[in-house]
């Protein structure tokens, strides 16, 4: 399990403009905001996620929840989206899920 308490730890877990979780569950009890990339992670776990590109196993169990996401070109799960609200940076950016809904709101 990865556990940073805060955006400075996370930071220093970049690599080459990655994280690399390496198969672990990625535990952040702050808004993630990152110039990078987040790989290989198990589950991730947090209340707002600003990163790059997000590639993971399960954000709990195939659905991505958080308070607020924002992306840069696409945010896709394979089940269901559940958040207060998400937002693409870029003009036409894209958000889907494959087998499921996005659901936003309270």
């Amino acid at each position: 399990m990865i556990n940073p308490k805060n955006n400075e730890e996370l930071k220093k877990l970049i690599i080459d403009g990655v994280i690399n979780c390496n198969g672990q569950d990625l535990i952040c009890d702050f808004d993630i905001d990152i110039d990078a990339d987040i790989n290989n992670a198990e589950d991730i776990t947090a209340w707002n996620i600003k990163a790059w590109n997000i590639d993971a196993r399960h954000i709990d169990a195939k659905d991505i929840i958080a308070w607020n996401i924002t992306y840069y070109a696409v945010c896709f799960a394979y089940y269901n989206i559940r958040c207060k609200s998400i937002k693409g940076r870029r003009e036409n950016s894209k958000h889907f899920v494959l087998d499921g809904k996005i659901e936003v709101g309270e």
